[in-house]
């Protein structure tokens, strides 16, 4: 299967912004201020799902109508372990640079709590994923997503898609009513360290899930060319993009209003209250398929406009997203996301070590780190520098 190469850049686009966003310095740093987060409610994290659940319905999808369902779930199964292998290994390796490191424990707290491998229990909620140290929780959905994944991709395939995406919006729903905390609350009670900490996950699966199964259903869809994207998005069909425009344009300013406390605060309490980012909500439901919508027909309809300036857009978007650099990220994106935590933790552990940093040294830190970001990237693809072409890994 060739890849799309686009799609590749898109990922690695999302990686190293949210490297940029995860690096966290005394004082705060500018490039934080140069993200599409700051004009919109979205964020690289959704469209990181959204691209890893894309990309598992298209390559799966063909290879369950090809070798049946019992070999591609093992496949899908098989990627999922494998995952799960380097979530657990990234922990153990930060647990264990918190022993050697001096003061390292005291700096990472607010990241890790008290975990150690002197306490069987917290070891044993991060095996389960109920406990996620911070910066550590994109793998732990993303594996829980892969095992559901075979049915639903089976379904898919057998046209009731339909019904993939009501009970995924059903699922949503429940999120948004708290209905988690009916089995959350007890476990939570259990799980109760000294440190205060029982149930800790950035993402609410049942509200997230929406991303990835939205993504994967529309991978199934293009892989069995049930859907033909240049006919949905062609020049003259400029509806659509217009009314996601409107969206966008819509939020642009609840976006900065938020951000600053513009807002009446009692306005600022009701709209928060469908802007809850850990449960995925309204606002995030809505702002995110509208902007999809029109960075993918600018992508696919774009060049071929009448108007000389949306070509010119177009070719700046497909000129950034084809940099062999973002590409060379997107095609080994969760390696690259596993080694994106070591770099974030120790830049975070070096800089609480050391005086203030400038914002031209946190900048130069920053530029590094992106470039860092390369090598696991570069060592998965050290065998095409000796002609051979690279693996294909979904996912």
């Amino acid at each position: 299967m060739q890849r799309n190469e686009l799609m590749d850049g898109l990922r690695g686009y999302f990686l190293v912004f949210m490297l940029i966003n995860h690096l966290i310095f005394i004082g705060g740093y500018w490039m934080l201020l140069i993200n599409h987060n700051q004009l919109a409610f979205v964020e690289d994290a959704q469209g990181f799902v959204f691209l890893s659940g894309l990309l598992v319905g298209m390559v799966y999808s063909r290879k369950m109508a090809k070798s049946g369902y019992e070999a591609a779930s093992r496949q899908i199964w098989g990627r999922a372990f494998e995952l799960y292998r380097y979530a657990m290994a990234t922990v153990l390796v930060v647990l264990l640079a918190a022993m050697i490191l001096p003061h390292a424990r005291h700096i990472w707290f607010d990241w890790l709590g008290g975990t150690s491998f002197r306490d069987p229990l917290r070891l044993a909620a991060i095996a389960a994923f109920l406990f996620q140290p911070t910066f550590m929780d994109i793998l732990p959905q993303y594996v829980v997503y892969m095992l559901l994944a075979p049915p639903v991709v089976w379904l898919c395939l057998r046209g009731r898609w339909l019904e993939v995406m009501f009970v995924s919006a059903a699922l949503w729903m429940a999120a948004q009513l708290g209905l988690q905390r009916l089995v959350t609350e007890a476990v939570n009670n259990w799980l109760l360290r000294g440190d205060q900490q029982g149930i800790r996950v950035s993402f609410n699966l049942l509200g997230w899930q929406i991303v990835f199964f939205s993504g994967l259903v529309l991978g199934v869809l293009t892989a069995s060319r049930k859907v033909d994207w240049s006919k949905v998005f062609r020049p003259e069909a400029t509806l659509l993009p217009k009314l996601a425009l409107s969206i966008c344009i819509f939020f642009l300013p609840l976006r900065i209003a938020t951000a600053h406390d513009l807002l009446p605060q009692s306005v600022l309490d009701k709209f928060t209250t469908m802007e809850v980012r850990a449960d995925f909500s309204l606002v995030y439901l809505i702002n995110f398929p509208a902007a999809a919508i029109v960075l993918v027909w600018l992508l696919i309809a774009g060049p071929k406009h009448a108007s000389p300036r949306i070509r010119s857009f177009a070719a700046g978007a497909r000129w950034v997203l084809s940099l062999s650099f973002l590409r060379l990220l997107g095609r080994h994106s969760l390696h690259v996301y596993v080694w994106h935590v070591a770099i974030v933790y120790l830049v975070y552990y070096i800089d609480q070590r050391t005086p203030q940093f400038s914002q031209l040294t946190k900048t130069l830190i920053a530029l590094i780190s992106v470039m860092l970001l390369s090598l696991p990237a570069l060592w998965r693809e050290r065998k095409r520098l000796g002609g051979e072409p690279p693996a294909i890994v979904p996912g």
